[in-house]
């Protein structure tokens, strides 16, 4: 790789060499699919194709919390979708979602087929869908859309460029740690602002807002993502570790922070979901092979 102080940008850029990184294998600057390969469907409405990412997290836990609701339409087959190996390239993901990210949902419920892509757009899907964690009243409806958003906006900052940079470029690169880390710091400032005032990142009730930016900052606030939680001193937000505390009290939320999961604990893995009992089945099983 040129030394960032010696790189100049050539007039036009082209893809003449792989950029090394935890996922050079992967990254192109074309779209589209690389092989053909039919997504596997259940026996629910709702078929999930995710991996157990922060933006994976974020629709297993609405699930989760729906179901705990009693929404019984709410069930799911959550599938494996290896992004290290490229399923994201196969020709049925593509279908689902043209940009090749996961998660993807397929809504079966209905006569036809519903594809819902990019992790936001099935957030506010689903909470319009069962009519839950998303406030009916104007004011409250805009708040909680606004930090959903928000958190949209803002994940390619803290996974696309400090993670990234931080934790799985080939060479560490001092200016874009030290960018990245400023806005990242910036944001949780940001958060912990908000937190001191209110509950939850909306207001005083729970919704997708928080359920969205959990994943990505509370995971952060939590050491567990990155192993970055020393470096960006996360203690001092104390508001978001308070929030990110009281989330991982929800059973809902522990259940869907696993699902699709490839890495951690052994228990905190669960590669598939179909059915409600995989979650008691996981540990033994994980266990079993583990040993």
């Amino acid at each position: 790789m040129t030394d960032t102080t010696d790189y100049v940008p050539p007039k036009v850029w082209t893809w003449n060499k792989a950029s090394g990184g935890a996922f050079a294998n992967i990254n192109r600057p074309i779209a589209g699919p690389t092989h053909e390969k039919e997504l596997p469907v259940g026996r629910h409405p709702l078929q999930l194709y995710s991996l157990g990412t922060p933006n994976g997290q974020k629709v297993t836990i609405l699930l989760e919390e729906l179901l705990a609701l009693g929404h019984a339409g709410a069930e799911y087959d959550a599938w494996l979708i290896n992004i290290s190996q490229g399923d994201q390239f196969g020709s049925g993901f593509v279908a689902v979602n043209p940009n090749s990210k996961i998660p993807a949902l397929l809504d079966r419920s209905g006569e036809k087929p519903v594809r819902v892509f990019e992790s936001g757009a099935i957030l506010l899907y689903l909470a319009e869908k069962f009519g839950a964690f998303l406030p009916s009243e104007p004011a409250a409806r805009a708040e909680t859309l606004s930090w959903l958003f928000w958190q949209m906006g803002s994940a390619p900052y803290l996974g696309g460029g400090f993670g990234h940079f931080y934790a799985y470029a080939p060479s560490k690169i001092e200016y874009a740690i030290d960018r990245f880390a400023m806005e990242v710091k910036r944001q949780l400032d940001v958060l912990d602002r908000r937190l001191a005032e209110s509950a939850y990142v909306a207001g005083p009730d729970y919704t997708i807002a928080d359920i969205a930016i959990f994943p990505w900052y509370g995971g952060l606030a939590k050491g567990l993502q990155y192993g970055a939680a020393e470096f960006l001193s996360v203690k001092d937000y104390t508001h978001v570790q308070r929030w990110a505390d009281a989330l991982l009290e929800r059973p809902a939320v522990r259940r869907g922070r696993i699902v699709n999961r490839l890495s951690g604990e052994p228990a905190e893995q669960l590669r598939e979901r179909h059915d409600a009992s995989d979650f008691e089945l996981r540990t033994q099983d994980k266990l079993a092979a583990a040993g």
